[in-house]
């Protein structure tokens, strides 16, 4: 085994426990969106946070250049209400919970706070996978170093190959997701990878939910094209589905080590440069880097930047022993839980979930194209035969959701009936 993969497996492998308790990991994203159609008001968004910290009992965590609270904990459970990327998108944060209603209980108290909040001030969350106001909000990063780097390196895009990426590097700053993390063992971490990369189709057919306001692109989910167009899609490998099937945990580790690096730190200071993938990393001379002034910082590379290396597959295996599964746009408010109790209950009907899988002749018909397949099906228009189709496979997955929640034995179906 090589270094780089060495490095890789002590990231990704390692934290995998035999046995892991099942534990549920969400967090939720949203857009703040001023209601009288004008710009968010980043002043009405800098002054939520403060509210909750000088009125609601929640604590500081992290404040920005400006002495601005952009995170904030709630003191008991732990959870976090966090700026993510930019003043106009909130993050919802969950500690881990046994169960999605302990989740869900936690979300509508803090929500009926900050919806009360806001509207006051003529604004409000809303449940949409691009904020509908990118086009006239000020989309400047979070004043914190990670923020201001990342939309720097997705501006590198500017200088690449022409045509190779969209023409918005900006695009952290207005998209909005779901996400879930659940605990995996090494035993079904290859499995549930492979499954529910087969999966991905039908979930951009079920819950695409990010169209791109005020253009053209024929598309519900821009999310997709957003990420795997831009720096982070440079190498495929990097973003969006796997591109086969998985064969075991030496295949992942190989599959990691074409992923890549762009970011780390010198002097306390954090610096990004054009990716290079992990295989090829340590073999370099020199890297070409930059700081947050755009100043040229030439550094060698190092063992310890593999700390900073970060994939961002649709289904992530993360440095704390879980899969994330970080595909699907923010749903709308009262239906937010939904995809959550749908990848909890497939998970945990994870043998079913195969069989029914490889015997669709939708698939077939498609040749397994998955990533193609995810395209088409989240176009604004499908082929009608494709479409009835679609709502015959999608009735027999929430079924199995369903049986997969069950055994589970907590009454967290409820959560499907909006499926």
């Amino acid at each position: 085994m090589t270094r780089s993969k060495e490095l890789l497996y002590n990231r990704y492998i390692k934290p995998i426990k035999t046995n892991p308790k099942a534990y549920i990991g969400v967090e939720f994203e949203f857009p703040i969106v001023n209601t009288l159609g004008a710009a968010t008001d980043i002043a009405v968004s800098k002054a939520l946070l403060a509210y909750l910290v000088e009125e609601c009992s929640f604590q500081s965590v992290q404040k920005d250049a400006d002495g601005t609270h952009v995170q904030v904990k709630e003191p008991v459970s732990g959870d976090a209400i966090l700026f993510e990327v930019s003043y106009n998108i909130l993050e919802f944060a969950f500690e881990k919970a046994l169960t999605i209603q302990e989740i869900d209980q936690r979300f509508k108290r803090y929500l009926e706070l900050i919806q009360s909040y806001l509207r006051k001030h003529h604004h409000e969350l809303q449940g949409w996978g691009v904020h509908p106001h990118w086009k006239i909000n000020d989309n400047r990063p979070v004043a914190l170093p990670r923020y201001q780097m990342l939309l720097a390196y997705l501006a590198l895009s500017q200088k690449e190959q022409a045509g190779a990426f969209h023409d918005y590097p900006d695009y952290g700053a207005f998209i909005c997701g779901n996400q879930v993390q659940l605990d995996i063992s090494e035993k079904n971490l290859i499995p549930v990878l492979n499954r529910f990369n087969q999966l991905e189709p039908i979930k951009a057919y079920l819950f695409a939910n990010s169209i791109f306001w005020d253009n053209n692109w024929d598309t519900r989910l821009s999310r997709d094209i957003f990420w795997e167009e831009s720096m982070h899609g440079k190498h495929l490998q990097n973003s969006g589905l796997y591109d086969h099937t998985l064969t075991g945990i030496d295949d992942l580790i190989d599959y990691l080590d074409q992923t890549s690096l762009f970011t780390t730190m010198r002097e306390d200071k954090l610096l990004y440069f054009s990716p290079i993938r992990a295989k090829d990393y340590l073999e370099k001379d020199t890297i070409k880097a930059y700081d947050l002034e755009g100043n040229i910082v030439n550094i060698k590379p190092k063992e310890e930047d593999f700390t900073y290396h970060r994939s961002y597959n649709y289904e992530d295996v993360t440095t704390r022993g879980t899969v994330e599964f970080r595909s699907t746009c923010t749903q709308a408010l009262d239906k937010n839980f939904a995809p959550v109790a749908f990848h909890l209950g497939l998970f945990n009907n994870l043998e079913k979930l195969g069989d029914y899988l490889d015997n669709l002749p939708l698939y077939e018909k498609y040749h397994h194209d998955y990533r193609h397949m995810r395209r088409l099906f989240a176009k604004t228009t499908l082929p009608t035969d494709d479409e009835k189709e679609l709502d015959v496979i999608c009735s027999h997955l929430v079924k199995l959701a369903e049986e997969g929640l069950q055994s589970r034995g907590y009454g967290e179906e409820s959560y499907l009936k909006d499926l």
